[in-house]
């Protein structure tokens, strides 16, 4: 080979080698900085994240509440300016309380038939005791679920304190496991005049509506104990009869247009009817008179079955000044035509003195006299 021809091989050689250098060395630097931007884009985009409010990045998480959104920069702070706002972080920043699930229609805690004997004697305190949960003034609703009803006990009353200690002994556990959100109001007549029940009835009704948003309310007679707890103290879509199995009766109903001792209506049931009326004085007729109401406004009146609907009266010696009603029938006769205008619409009372005890709520009234 020619001299020259070889030195031309190894220029050509020493060329190319160098291009290849040349095209290495640009690969690689271009990769260092598409590296580098890459960590520039990153370290961007998250302290765009950061800056970003909290309810934009996330409905779920809490905003920071600071003195700065709520005292305004308009002079100093001062110290009490600033205590006043930490209290106001702290209230802002709390979590709304979790929703409660609705309580199941049928009560998982029932236990069915019940024994209940009244030869034993029961205190107040005893109860109290059994029924941590009760609040003053016998309110108590359930902890665990949102009860389905907001229920309202009447009590029509007048010196029967030991009739009360059974009931309340009794009841408060057995509304509680009905999972109802209840208050109990006993309704007692001041002074010796003739007993009132049914007007009692209705001042229970205006007073508890005071104090709460009831939609539902029992009317109880303070000597009957329920035998079952599936017996629901609640209200239904017609006027519904508690008590229609009384051991007084031999455990029947007495006739079909019995609706006397312990029953419930919704708020617009007992609207409908104009309430109970105010003008029967003394024992009897008063039930039968709403009956009769209740059949005027095309409602019937429902019943649980004979054995769920078992409970006991206590037994006990006509109250003084609680004889029965010489004018009952000719009353009960004529209630189509006196129910409009006598009832809620005619209630009239004063209220002398409202206690809240441990287990009811007691509220003493004149109702007057006949």
């Amino acid at each position: 080979m020619p001299a020259d021809s070889t030195v031309n091989f190894n220029v050509l050689h020493r060329t190319c080698k160098l291009v290849v250098l040349l095209c290495f060395l640009h690969i690689s630097v271009t990769l260092i900085f598409y590296v580098r931007s890459l960590d520039i884009r990153f370290a961007f985009v998250q302290n765009q994240q950061s800056n970003t409010p909290a309810d934009v990045r996330s409905t779920n998480l809490t905003t920071k509440v600071t003195l700065k959104d709520i005292l305004t920069p308009k002079g100093p702070v001062t110290a009490a300016q600033q205590e006043e706002a930490k209290d106001e972080v702290q209230v802002k920043v709390e979590e709304s309380p979790k929703k409660l699930e609705k309580c199941p229609e049928t009560s998982p805690l029932l236990v069915g038939p019940l024994r209940v004997e009244f030869s034993s004697p029961v205190s107040l305190e005893q109860t109290r005791k059994e029924n941590p949960n009760v609040e003053a003034g016998g309110r108590f609703r359930p902890g665990d679920c949102e009860a389905l009803q907001k229920v309202a006990l009447i009590i029509p009353f007048r010196n029967r304190d030991e009739h009360l200690k059974y009931w309340l002994y009794y009841l408060h556990p057995i509304l509680q496991r009905q999972q109802l959100d209840y208050g109990v109001y006993v309704i007692n007549q001041d002074g010796d005049e003739i007993f009132n029940r049914a007007k009692l009835l209705n001042v229970g009704y205006a007073e508890a509506l005071k104090e709460y948003d009831y939609d539902c309310f029992v009317f109880s007679d303070v000597d009957l104990i329920p035998m079952d707890d599936r017996n629901t103290y609640k209200c239904f879509s017609q006027p519904r009869h508690l008590s229609v199995s009384m051991d007084k009766f031999g455990f029947r109903l007495p006739y079909n247009q019995y609706f006397g001792g312990v029953s419930s209506m919704s708020k617009q049931q007992y609207l409908k009817i104009n309430g109970f009326p105010n003008n029967y004085w003394g024992w009897g007729g008063e039930d039968d008179d709403i009956y009769n109401r209740v059949a005027s406004k095309g409602m019937s009146i429902s019943r649980p079955d004979g054995t769920v609907g078992k409970c006991r009266m206590i037994r006990h010696d006509r109250d003084k000044q609680n004889e029965p009603n010489p004018q009952r029938f000719d009353r009960i006769a004529h209630t189509r035509e006196t129910m409009h205008k006598d009832g809620i619409n005619s209630l009239s009372y004063k209220v002398m003195k409202i206690e809240k005890e441990p287990l009811y709520t007691k509220i003493t009234v004149d109702v007057g006299k006949p």
